[in-house]
Order: C-alpha cells, then sequence, then structure tokens
C-alpha cells in the first residue's frame, strides 16, 4: 500500500453510532426501521461493511436527511483510506496535455521511463536546465517567440534541429548552393532523380533532414540555422506529391539563400503551391514562395499556357506544355489543379516520391529513427 497524504475521515458507521445515542435506538432497533437483519447494521456501525448506495437510500429515509448525505460520508471515508496515486501522473498528465509526449515516445524522440527522468529528457530535448523554461510549461519565466508556435510543431521543429546537430557537412557556400538549384532544376522532370537532393545540398554544406510529421502538426518545412554557417533545411514530406516536394524543397533553399531564419526559424505550414501573392504574409515568405512556383513551372509561360488553353485542359495539352518546360507533368497538373480549384483533374501525374527521397537522406520517421542522443 501507499502512503496517505489525506486526513483520516471516520468510518460513516461513527456517525450511526452518534445518532442512535442521541435518539435513543439500538442497533435492533434502527435495524427494524430498516426492515434488515440486525447484524447488517452492526458491520456498518463497527466498520466492517460499507454504505451501499441501495442502504444510503433507506438510512436517508430513517433520519429524514438526503441520500447523498450517507454517499458523501462513505466516499470521503474512502478516499481517505486509498493510496495516493503514483506521484508521476500529475507530471505525465501536465507534459500530455501541453505536448505529444505519448507519440514523442511512440517515435523513440523520448524514452519511456519515470516522470522524473522524462522530465529531464523533456527539458534537454527542448534545450533548457529546467521543465519550467520549456516553452509552454513556463510559468513565471520569460516568453519567448516559440511560444507562438503551436506545441505539435515546435516539437517537430527542435527534433529537425537534433538531427541536424548529428550531420556533418562541409562549410556552407552560397555560390555552391546557386549552382546546386540549377542542377536541381535539371532533375525536375524524372520523379527517381529526387534521391540525389540530399546529396547536392550536403556538398554546399546544407543540412538535409526529413522528419515525419506529427499529427494534426500539418508541417511542409522548415529553415533554421545551427549557427550563422551552418544552414539546415527541414521537410515533412506529409504531401508526398512530386509537385509539392520541389515546391517546398526550393522554398526553402531561398529562405537560405537569402539568409532567412538567422533569428527566427521559418517554419512552413501547409504552402500555398502557386506562388500567389497574400496580403498578409511576410516578405520572406512572399520571396520564397516566387522563387519556389518559378523554379517548378516558370510563371511568365504558365500563366500565359493557362490564359490560352483554359477551360480546356487536355491532357495531351499539359503533356506537351510540361515537356516544353522541361517538367514533370504532375507539376503542371498541380498548377491546374489549384487554380481551377479541380483537385481531382489529370491526379494519376501527381506521382510519390518519398521512395526515392528517403533512402538516401537523413530520415527520422517512415520507419527510421534517427540516432539522436539527448
Amino acid at each position: 500500500m501507499g502512503n496517505h497524504t489525506t486526513t483520516a475521515v471516520p468510518a460513516p458507521g461513527v456517525f450511526l453510532k452518534d445518532e442512535l445515542e442521541e435518539r435513543g435506538w439500538s442497533q435492533r432497533d434502527l435495524a427494524y426501521v430498516l426492515g434488515c437483519p440486525e447484524q447488517a447494521v452492526n458491520m456498518i456501525i463497527s466498520g466492517k461493511r460499507g454504505i451501499s448506495p441501495e442502504m444510503a437510500k433507506a438510512l436517508g429515509k430513517a433520519f429524514d436527511v438526503p441520500a447523498e448525505f450517507f454517499v458523501n460520508l462513505q466516499t470521503a471515508h474512502d478516499l481517505s483510506k486509498a493510496s495516493d496515486p503514483d506521484p508521476g501522473v500529475e507530471c505525465r498528465a501536465m507534459l500530455q496535455r501541453h505536448f505529444p509526449i505519448r507519440e514523442m515516445i511512440k517515435r523513440g524522440w523520448l524514452e519511456d521511463t519515470d516522470s522524473e527522468m522524462l522530465s529531464v529528457q523533456v527539458a534537454r530535448f527542448f534545450k533548457v536546465e529546467k521543465l519550467d523554461q520549456v516553452p509552454h510549461l513556463r510559468y513565471a519565466a520569460k516568453k519567448t517567440h516559440y511560444d507562438e508556435t503551436p506545441p505539435v510543431q515546435l516539437a517537430w521543429l527542435f527534433r529537425v534541429r537534433q538531427v541536424a546537430e548529428s550531420i556533418t557537412v562541409p562549410a556552407y557556400s552560397e555560390r555552391k548552393l546557386r549552382e546546386a538549384v540549377e542542377q536541381l532544376r535539371r532533375l525536375i522532370a524524372a520523379p527517381e532523380e529526387t534521391r540525389q537532393v540530399a546529396r547536392l545540398l550536403g556538398e554546399c554544406g546544407v543540412r538535409f533532414v526529413i522528419v515525419e510529421s506529427l499529427p494534426s502538426a500539418k508541417i511542409d518545412g522548415v529553415c533554421l540555422w545551427l549557427d550563422k554557417q551552418s544552414p539546415v533545411i527541414g521537410m515533412s514530406m506529409s504531401r508526398d506529391r512530386i509537385d509539392n516536394f520541389w515546391f517546398v524543397l526550393r522554398h526553402e533553399i531561398e529562405h537560405v539563400l537569402q539568409k532567412h531564419g538567422q533569428k527566427t526559424e521559418c517554419l512552413d505550414v501547409e504552402l500555398s503551391e502557386d506562388g500567389a501573392a497574400n496580403a498578409n504574409e511576410p516578405d520572406d515568405e512572399r520571396i520564397a514562395n516566387t522563387a519556389a512556383a518559378d523554379f517548378c513551372v516558370p510563371t511568365a509561360p504558365m500563366n500565359d499556357f493557362i490564359a490560352r488553353v483554359r477551360p480546356f485542359f487536355s491532357e495531351q495539352r499539359v503533356v506537351l506544355f510540361a515537356q516544353r518546360m522541361n517538367v514533370h507533368p504532375g507539376l503542371v497538373v498541380g498548377q491546374i489543379q489549384r487554380r481551377t480549384n479541380n483537385h481531382a483533374f489529370l491526379k494519376r501525374y501527381q506521382v510519390k516520391v518519398r521512395q526515392f527521397v528517403v533512402p538516401a537522406a537523413t530520415v527520422d520517421g517512415f520507419g527510421q529513427v534517427a540516432p539522436v542522443n539527448l
């Protein structure tokens, strides 16, 4: 049995005994009133038996009080006798209330251990000394920009950073990255060529990490810097389509080229892949969106094609236009789908590329756990 911290509450029988003395009744008298054996009354008064809901109703009628009075007496007594719960219950509940702790354990980001060690792990995961310094768990500590990032997205972001720290690459070169963009553009017509992305980025000094998204996170990618010379591109690949992959990748590359995300990570959620301007969009996102859209399908020819062909987007015209642009038809199809709001149009061309990207990249998720130590 565990320790008891609740003040002991007398058994309901103590109240019954006092009440009988007050009324001048014997136990046999009460048994007669209740219409039950005298032994049943004796066992309640001696504390050997609790008060059942049925007995509570009967006693309520006998003493002219609500039945809940006796129910509450019994409940208070039972609670005072109950063992204290595992102290970890409160801690685990607090952590799970704010972060997807169970999912993080399932994914191998944290070990399933006692609450004290779990608290230490969570603090290390978020790179703070104490649990009460973790974003969203703070009480009186100063807030940071992380407090405005939903917890499930924040957990994903920190996992990307952890995995990236385990990768060794040459010194970052902006010149090489710009040259790599041209190389990548020549690969865009063949889905299987996506396997070269991790290598090309690594040769430029860019750490490329794929971390499977957490449920409901809706993250596409992130650009962050371990320091001012160490850029990281993280992707979730939650939308496994060739057009989404190339758009998100080029979007994050532009963030790196523009040195976005050095102070605050550029966390991209549900990116719009047509490069359409949004009045509320920050300048860095507008710049990255424009570069990504033009990379996937050059904007001017795409606009011209839409204007000439709409509403008769035949498969033959789409394929011929894609060949002329030296892109996979899936990229053109994606543009048409979004501009016409017809997401079923030639959907078979939006082929999956995760199968090619993952084997050649540093990956956490999709059945793999990156070797990261807390």
